[in-house]
């Protein structure tokens, strides 16, 4: 498959790209990418959520009421679950909700992902895009070239470029990543990725491992 190198306004600049089979036309793997995905939004979580319990809740161990006699349930302690201010019962704990997954379902679910891309033809290549400062006005110039400003961008970099990911991080629809902080969730997520000229290379390089 190949595709014209585009400049910043959106012109093509005479230069092609073909983007290899090996990365961008294999047979997708949607439940490589279910998991990739689920590993992903796994990490994220803090797994810091806490609620007590009867044995954590402050308040007093005297038995409420006799044990007979009073017609109702018998009760020990205030603290019970049963009481409005009383402990959870079974309550969540902090928790890890990582988990391993092996590299070459990851490598498959990130290739599957640049296939269905690749088949919507949602994938565009520009030219290496470096900002000499931060400027955001820049950066949506820039989208507005390529005719991207309404859409969901994923725009991957060869390298860190402070200036560019700077210049993009207070518009909502704007992603920057470099090569190596490709993953699958993102690629699904954004509309259209696009792809610097120098990325191209590197990307199939790092997915051909």
């Amino acid at each position: 498959m190949e595709l014209a190198v585009l400049k910043h306004n959106g012109e093509e600049t005479g230069r092609k790209v073909s983007l290899s089979d090996a990365v961008f036309a294999i047979e997708p793997n949607d439940h490589a990418i279910y998991l990739d995905v689920k590993q992903f939004l796994a990490n994220q979580r803090q797994g810091t959520h806490k609620s007590k319990e009867r044995a954590e809740i402050a308040g007093s161990t005297k038995k409420i009421k006799k044990q007979k006699g009073t017609g109702g349930a018998r009760a020990g302690s205030i603290k019970s679950p049963l009481f409005r201010g009383g402990g959870r019962v079974f309550g969540p704990r902090p928790r890890d909700y990582s988990f391993k997954l092996n590299k070459k379902v990851k490598q498959l679910a990130r290739k599957s992902a640049l296939t269905y891309k690749a088949k919507e033809n949602n994938v565009t290549v520009l030219e290496d895009v470096s900002f000499d400062s931060i400027k955001t006005k820049q950066y949506v110039s820039l989208l507005s070239g390529l005719s991207l400003s309404d859409k969901k961008t994923l725009l991957v970099l060869p390298e860190t470029n402070k200036n560019v990911y700077l210049s993009s991080r207070n518009l909502p629809k704007a992603r920057v990543i470099t090569v190596n902080d490709v993953n699958t969730y993102e690629l699904l997520h954004a509309d259209t990725l696009v792809l610097c000229e120098g990325s191209v290379s590197k990307l199939e390089n790092l997915l051909s491992k």
